[in-house]
């Protein structure tokens, strides 16, 4: 199992959370981040396919020492969504590289 799923209630947008935990008595220590992104501007409407690129400027042009783990599926009729990010280890040295996401049944 690579991944485990925290609840954490009350966490919301900018925030940091700071998790440690032991594998095999060792301790490590990962930061996570949750923001919020413009799904829809307040004097238009777009289409999905709209929505779909200005979240993927956005993304594009985020500090790459985070790195993109989930994005949430918006709750209808919301004009933001919400996307986690994994503060990266300082010693590694990486390039903003962007998984492909699903978002709605879509891959972008």
């Amino acid at each position: 199992m690579k991944d485990v799923n925290i609840p954490l209630p009350d966490f919301v947008d900018r925030q940091i959370a700071e998790i440690e935990v032991k594998i095999n008595g060792k301790k490590r220590q990962y930061n996570f981040r949750v923001e919020a992104f413009r799904w829809e501007p307040d004097d238009q409407e777009l289409t999905v396919e709209a929505r779909i690129k200005m979240l993927q400027e956005g993304l594009r042009n985020y500090d790459n020492s985070w790195e993109l783990i989930q994005i949430f599926r918006p709750k209808e009729g919301s004009k933001f969504v919400q996307v986690l990010y994994r503060q990266r280890p300082k010693t590694t040295a990486g390039e903003n590289s962007l998984p492909i996401v699903e978002i709605g049944g879509r891959v972008c």
